[in-house]
């Protein structure tokens, strides 16, 4: 079963951790929708593979001390928390925003502790011909017509919500701003250090997403030295809820051709 627990990273860092399984290290990175919208990634691969999912400081009423204001400050925590765990052969997999920080983990990764990357859907580069959607200037309806395949299915009418939910949720929108308002969800130099990754890179793409389109995720991948789009049918910005099977199943194949395993069997 998960285990949830709070360790202090740093003296003014407290971080939220779900564990779960054992084998190889997977990272599981949320986006802004918080650890649920991950949760059934991390628990497929909690099957295989020893998953650890961060709460990112700020989401879910945890605390974000005043100098954490960015999606760098963000993977150099993260880094230092395998370092600190000892851990090596590490798959770090995140969605949106989360695969933006994995993203930038592999960039500043000179240790080559990572060694496979999931990015689903994930923002963080500065594409001019595939502008990110500001989903800040989007309400509830536009945000879903933007983020899913079938909006209909997913949409959550605000007026509906308990307020303390509504509450958490503009509270999570609130930290997303901080850390990615500015420049708008990307690192205008993070493109073109993305060429020094080798490690093999799995872009994972809902082929309905118009909030990052595939194409947007196609240039993604390209600058990547070892990168691969993969895009799911009838799935937008979340493939992983709305086409789970066919999103698990390209997962597992990355899986198996990754890490120092999958080099030891070549």
């Amino acid at each position: 079963m998960p285990a949830d627990h709070t360790i202090d990273l740093y003296a003014d860092l407290p971080l939220t951790l779900t564990t779960a399984g054992t084998g190889r290290p997977a990272l599981v990175l949320h986006g802004g929708g918080g650890p649920a919208a991950v949760a059934p990634i991390a628990a497929h691969l909690a099957r295989t593979a020893r998953t650890i999912t961060p709460t990112h400081p700020g989401w879910n009423g945890t605390e974000r001390p005043d100098w954490l204001t960015g999606i760098d400050d963000l993977a150099l925590a993260y880094l230092h928390h395998l370092h600190a765990l000892g851990l090596r052969d590490v798959l770090v997999v995140g969605s949106s925003l989360g695969g933006w920080t994995a993203s930038e983990m592999a960039v500043r990764d000179t240790a080559g502790i990572i060694t496979g990357l999931v990015l689903i859907d994930a923002v963080g580069v500065h594409v001019p011909s595939e502008p990110i959607r500001d989903i800040f200037a989007l309400d509830a309806r536009g945000l879903a017509d933007h983020a899913w395949h079938d909006p209909a299915r997913h949409y959550q009418d605000p007026a509906l919500l308990p307020p303390q939910q509504l509450a958490a949720q503009q509270a999570d929108m609130a930290t997303m701003r901080t850390l990615a308002g500015a420049p708008y969800m990307h690192d205008p130099k993070l493109l073109r250090r993305l060429r020094h990754v080798d490690v093999p890179a799995l872009p994972l793409w809902g082929a309905s997403d118009r909030i990052v389109t595939p194409a947007y995720g196609a240039a993604y991948a390209d600058a990547f030295a070892d990168g691969r789009l993969e895009v799911v049918p009838e799935a937008g910005h979340l493939p992983h809820i709305e086409q789970p099977e066919a999103s698990f199943a390209l997962i597992d194949s990355h899986l198996r051709r990754t890490g120092t395993l999958a080099d030891a069997a070549r």
